[in-house]
């Protein structure tokens, strides 16, 4: 097989490399072919639309509930929730870097330091924790059609729980109901869910300003949510503990947006320039996410009002509105959880899963396959309480996505000066094989690292997962779980850089990109 007769594509307006080497059948699909110039058509707006289209979800609303029952007031979690998303902002713009100037999805990207055959490894992790995502995504759709269903049949349906599952027949079918909707846009692939995010992220701006007039409008006001104190004021609950809850509550909301860190090449691939790709999501990240987080206080102050209590489950406030509303806001919410579910956790599966056997998996199958292992991680679990939600699974993948920002980072700028050979990425005996014989395709400087960036975590991980099992775990493993993303990005870049240093191979032909 050759590049260009395999992959007609160019990279901008020259070849990706020499046309007469070949590549591998084993590390090359259409999907995973580096970009062409025709297919480079997403602008600045179209990349804000879409961090707007994922901003605007259940989950992010419901991040600030939280922080405050955490203990934090309104403002001290609106600047958590900001600092948070201006922090991983800053990978996102390095990493997708590489997408654009060389077209390549993340799976591929990470060939460059992984090997060709040790990239199935963050492949792999980056899936499941998309899997996981998807779930719960999927979860919070299903409830809507349950809650909606309860409203239109004037009371609550189903019935036992089903054992084993802890959910009754209704909710099940709900939650199927709403994962098989999204399968049109697994089948229609990637084009689809540009076009969704960019025609719906003005929809979800309108309904929340139409939100914010509705709770005024019927509160007579917003309350004093937003302006209460913290409970680490002198004389609060949590007195003088501010900084212990910050901190983990900060790598928490960075682990928020994990994983599109790692897999944002996947879209930056599709971009015209770097500009496009900056300006887009700078634009579209830390402002709208934070904004979001101060109207879910604002409107959750204001039900404390109505209701007497707060209520953070967007789902839950739409079910209590009368008539045609209910209908309308929830199916709004249907809308905005598809639009969010595809974009941030079926794209970068379904690359991950086609990476690891490009033979037998496409784009399609590997969005497939994420639908499928999100039904079976049962979602509703890791949702159980804001602890497990928080500090077990948030902050636990972060310890797993920090190391390997932390390498494929310091790998792209500091050990190839963002110069890669494209086609060698798509080759088994290539430049990025690294080692031969049975380590083939393996460079042992990224494994070591990432093992090394996530073992001072694996203790305060079982401690917060497994209390009971692991209640002996020491309090400094425990302070550093709480920085899990930061003590992997920083182990796993420093151990790797100076694996590396020496010992690169100057990338050959790559072309340039703006």
């Amino acid at each position: 097989m050759l590049l260009d007769a395999a992959c007609p594509s160019t990279l901008g307006d020259r070849p990706v490399n020499n046309s007469e080497l070949p590549v591998s059948p084993q590390l090359w699909n259409e999907d995973l072919a580096p970009t062409t110039a025709a297919q480079r058509t997403w602008r600045w707006y179209h990349f804000a639309a879409l961090w707007v289209g994922m901003v605007m979800c259940i989950p992010a609303y419901t991040l600030s509930a939280s922080l405050i029952e955490g203990g934090m007031s309104g403002w001290q979690a609106v600047l958590t929730v900001f600092l948070a998303n201006a922090i991983v902002l800053l990978p996102m713009l390095l990493i997708g870097h590489a997408g654009t100037k060389f077209g390549i999805p993340y799976a591929v990207l990470a060939r460059a330091s992984f090997g060709t055959a040790g990239a199935k490894l963050p492949a792999l992790m980056r899936a499941i924790v998309a899997c996981g995502w998807y779930g719960i995504q999927t979860w919070f759709g299903g409830q809507m059609i349950y809650t909606l269903l309860g409203v239109l049949m004037g009371g609550e349906i189903g019935g036992d729980k089903i054992a084993v599952l802890g959910i009754n027949a209704a909710q099940l079918l709900c939650f199927l109901g709403f994962w098989a909707i999204q399968l049109y846009y697994i089948v229609h692939g990637m084009e689809s869910i540009r076009k969704l995010e960019t025609y719906t992220a003005p929809l979800k701006i309108l309904i929340c300003f139409v939100l914010l007039a509705w709770v005024h409008n019927k509160a007579g006001g917003f309350g004093d949510l937003l302006s209460a104190p913290s409970q680490f004021v002198e004389g609060g609950k949590k007195a003088g503990q501010f900084w212990s809850v910050f901190w983990p509550s900060l790598t928490a909301m960075v682990g928020f947006w994990a994983t599109l860190a790692l897999n944002i090449p996947d879209f930056t691939r599709f971009a015209k320039t770097q500009r496009d790709q900056v300006v887009g999501q700078t634009v579209g990240l830390p402002v709208p996410m934070a904004l979001l987080s101060m109207m879910a206080v604002i409107v959750t102050s204001a039900t404390v009002v109505l209701y007497g209590k707060a209520i953070w489950d967007p789902v839950d406030l739409a079910s209590r509105m009368t008539g045609v509303a209910v209908l309308v806001a929830l199916i709004i919410l249907l809308i905005d959880t598809v639009s969010v579910n595809l974009a941030a956790n079926l794209v970068g599966p379904a690359y991950d899963f086609s990476a690891l056997a490009p033979k037998r998996i496409t784009y399609r199958t590997g969005g497939y396959l994420t639908a499928a292992i999100a039904i079976v991680m049962m979602p509703w679990k890791i949702l159980e309480s804001t602890q497990g939600y928080v500090f077990t699974w948030l902050i636990g993948y972060s310890a797993l996505l920090g190391p390997i920002a932390g390498i494929l980072i310091v790998d792209y700028y500091l050990v190839r000066k963002t110069e890669l050979d494209v086609a060698e990425l798509y080759r088994e005996r290539g430049q990025y094989s690294y080692l031969s014989g049975p380590m083939s395709g393996w460079n042992m400087a990224a494994l070591v690292a990432f093992i090394v960036g996530v073992l001072p975590n694996i203790p305060g991980f079982l401690n917060a997962a497994f209390p009971a099992s692991f209640p002996d775990v020491g309090d400094g493993f425990k302070t550093i779980y709480t920085y899990a993303w930061f003590v992997g990005v920083a182990i796993s870049a420093v151990v790797y850089g100076i694996m590396m240093k020496g010992k690169t191979v100057p990338a050959v032909g790559a072309p340039a990109h703006p």
